[in-house]
């Protein structure tokens, strides 16, 4: 099978609704394009990842896979356009290591956001967040939405235990706490980006406060509007928290579960799929 009848094929699997649209998926306007490589090539073997670093290129090589598939892009910036970056180093460098590899990379952002049908009882859902609630073991814990995964109702836990526990599920080095540490979490609510700029925000403030959310389990995070609530929520004694994960480190274990869903979409199970971390984007350095 040609590296790109497997994409076709995972495209199909998709729902292939915007989930930021709720219009069919444009090809034309889609993250979801070839990256590097000439797709045209007979599939040897698929590694599945949040980003292809050089690490994950070097690792996709030693395993004999020639297609990536990565949720994010491969230059560093929106859309992977190199032109003004064509001469730095390390773009020259990256380029050399994906030319000796010889594969393909494709970018699968929109079309695993647009739902799959891997819920146990096949119900659609969005394929990074489902992977995220498998990973931590809170499959059973889903409320509200459950094809977007993003609000959960777990054990009653401080919340710095629970930021001990994500950190040891998800393989982190660590993370930050925002807010009240000893806060007694159960509502557990994962906001989408949150830069520090209104109206986006404020909504997030809002849901957390009408919703009763305990915890938020964040990926961007900036020092100003929700995370601020959340500090002086914590400072009232209102029992609220922020762990801040990371937007890759939070999405990544949805391109963990992919390849237990890979072998349906492809309708066969002669390409073997394997996931490669891209390893904790952070490292931190705490005060003696």
């Amino acid at each position: 099978m040609l590296a790109s009848e497997v994409i076709q094929r995972i495209k199909d699997y998709c729902g292939g609704i915007g989930f930021d649209t709720g219009v069919p998926i444009d090809e034309a306007t889609t993250r979801d394009k070839i990256l590097y490589g000439d797709p045209d090539q007979e599939c040897t073997g698929i590694v599945t990842c949040l980003w292809a670093n050089a690490d994950v290129i070097e690792r996709a090589r030693e395993l004999g896979a020639n297609l990536i598939i990565a949720h994010e892009a491969l230059f560093w910036n929106h859309g992977d356009h190199q032109d003004f970056i064509a001469e730095t180093k390390t773009y020259l460098a990256k380029k050399q290591l994906l030319d000796e590899w010889g594969g393909v990379v494709w970018r699968c952002h929109d079309y695993i956001h647009s739902r799959v049908p891997i819920d146990t009882d096949g119900a659609m859902v969005d394929g990074i967040f489902y992977g995220l609630a498998w990973k931590l073991g809170w499959l059973d814990y889903r409320i509200g939405d459950v094809a977007m995964d993003l609000d959960f109702k777990i054990p009653a836990i401080k919340g710095i235990d629970l930021a001990r526990e994500l950190v040891k599920k998800l393989g982190l080095n660590g993370t930050r706490l925002i807010g009240d540490s000893q806060a007694v979490v159960s509502r557990v609510h994962v906001p989408m980006h949150i830069m520090g700029v209104a109206p986006d925000d404020n909504r997030e403030t809002v849901y957390a406060d009408e919703q009763d959310v305990d915890c938020l389990m964040t990926m961007e995070f900036v020092d100003f509007t929700t995370s601020e609530f959340v500090r002086d929520a914590g400072m009232l004694d209102q029992g609220k928290c922020a762990i801040t994960i990371g937007h890759f480190n939070l999405e990544e274990p949805g391109m963990e579960y992919m390849p237990t869903w890979i072998p349906a979409a492809l309708g066969c199970d002669e390409i073997q799929a394997s996931f490669v971390p891209m390893g904790d984007t952070y490292q931190y350095i705490v005060a003696d």
